[in-house]
């Protein structure tokens, strides 16, 4: 088998910058080093070195340098970093002179996690986890990913595997030896209970908040009839003018969406058309008929109509607009009255509509799983149900073989390569 190329790239920020990081990975990372600075330093030890271009000897800059043999390194292959000037023109430099060296190229991107992934170094879900970290905007995303990351999901799926195979060998056993007396005659019991439990730990997990929702930032949803101070709130609420606002009824005609993050949680405020029913505006009846889409997806609405005349939704607040006008339409206590002029009421709705969002969402110190991982581990209940409904041991024993099968797919041991192009595909070049 051929030995895999040698890869490199910048992995810290665009230059220029104070430092930038260049990694190299593969048999010839060692050699690299060598060639530009003369010698190899002690492993794991920072040292400072002069580099120079193997063909003139020219000096291209005075670096740090950090070797880590394989595979006790990142990607289980020989690793080493060079912590270079940030330059654009020295960064430039050293990458023509390290492209020089015969079997050296640069990465293509998530390859250097690709490789990780390939020598044992993570699985799929902490190589995901490593992703969101990296794409993390608020602080609950980065705990989640921190977990994914961390292995907590990875442990909870070995768990899971031990027992599936501990199951699939006591149906084994009664399939090779059910007529001699050492083998347990309770076995079918032990499986059926055993089998409940997993699944019953599987669909809790399966029963909590996506990932997605953490990921993409949940959806809160301005909704009211036409000049009841949609826009005018979004735009206090963001801190910009997002919105165009306009004392005309029917100036929104579009959603409007506004990513943000109020105290650590991922929301997307939504301004959406004013609701009436005598509206003879062809542009404008689109738009209500998104509104009313937009509605039925919210995760949150701020009904800022009517009390009582909102969507029945289970996450329906009831706001009070223009609270420091004479003629606002008053609501009852539990209503939050709000000034978009003032930001009267402000303040307190931001802390509502974040108490009411992590509801919604994965624990904080709790990983959540996307879609990929909801699939298999729905794949995997599904198995250990079916292996409760028969009697049959070959039928249990191939509905054990199917929920191992979707558990080591959740990890990476089963998998193909067009699942890994994708997964990797994500990350930046360098990482």
């Amino acid at each position: 088998m051929d030995s895999p190329d040698t890869i490199f790239a910048l992995s810290s920020g665009a230059p220029p910058a104070a430092i930038g990081i260049i990694r190299i990975s593969g048999p010839a990372a060692f050699d690299v080093v060598r060639g530009l600075t003369g010698r190899l330093p002690v492993p794991r030890r920072a040292s400072l070195c002069v580099l120079r271009s193997p063909e003139t000897k020219e000096q291209l800059d005075q670096a740090l340098i950090l070797i880590f043999p394989g595979p006790n390194s990142a990607t289980g292959e020989d690793l080493a970093e060079l912590h270079l000037h940030g330059g654009r023109a020295v960064i430039r430099a050293v990458e023509e002179a390290i492209q020089a060296f015969q079997g050296v190229r640069r990465a293509e991107a998530g390859e250097f996690t690709r490789r990780s992934f390939a020598n044992g170094r993570m699985d799929l879900n902490e190589a995901e986890g490593l992703a969101d970290l990296l794409s993390a905007e608020t602080e609950w995303q980065r705990r989640a990913a921190n977990l994914m990351f961390g292995g907590a999901f990875s442990a909870a799926i070995e768990q899971w595997r031990q027992e599936a195979l501990r199951l699939s060998a006591l149906t084994e056993a009664e399939l090779d030896f059910s007529d001699e007396d050492d083998v347990d005659s309770q076995n079918n019991n032990i499986i059926t209970s055993s089998c409940s439990i997993l699944e019953t730990e599987i669909k809790q997990l399966l029963a909590a908040p996506a990932a997605e929702k953490l990921k993409d930032g949940l959806r809160v949803v301005l909704a009211g009839p036409p000049n009841s101070g949609k826009s005018t709130l979004l735009n206090a609420l963001v801190g910009r003018d997002a919105a165009i606002v306009s004392d005309i009824a029917g100036t929104t005609r579009d959603i409007i969406e506004v990513p943000v993050s109020v105290h650590g949680v991922a929301l997307i405020f939504t301004d959406t058309a004013g609701l009436r029913d005598d509206s003879e505006d062809v542009i404008e009846k689109i738009g209500i008929d998104r509104s009313h889409a937009a509605m039925q997806q919210a995760d949150i609405i701020l009904w800022l109509g009517t009390q009582g005349s909102g969507p029945s939704h289970p996450n329906l607040i009831e706001v009070a607009t223009k609270s420091d006008w004479n003629g606002h339409v008053s609501k009852s206590a539990d209503a939050i009255a709000v000034s978009a002029v003032s930001g009267a009421g402000i303040s307190e709705m931001l802390d509502t509509v974040a108490r009411t969002a992590k509801t919604l969402l994965p624990p904080a110190d709790q990983f959540a799983v996307n879609a990929r991982q909801r699939t298999l581990l729905g794949q995997t209940a599904d198995a250990l149900s079916a292996c409760r409904e028969t009697e049959d041991w070959l039928i249990i024993a191939e509905h054990l073989r199917q929920a191992r099968l979707a558990l080591d797919a959740l990890t990476g041991r089963a998998h193909t390569e067009d699942l890994l192009d994708t997964i990797f595909g994500k990350f930046c070049v360098g990482k």
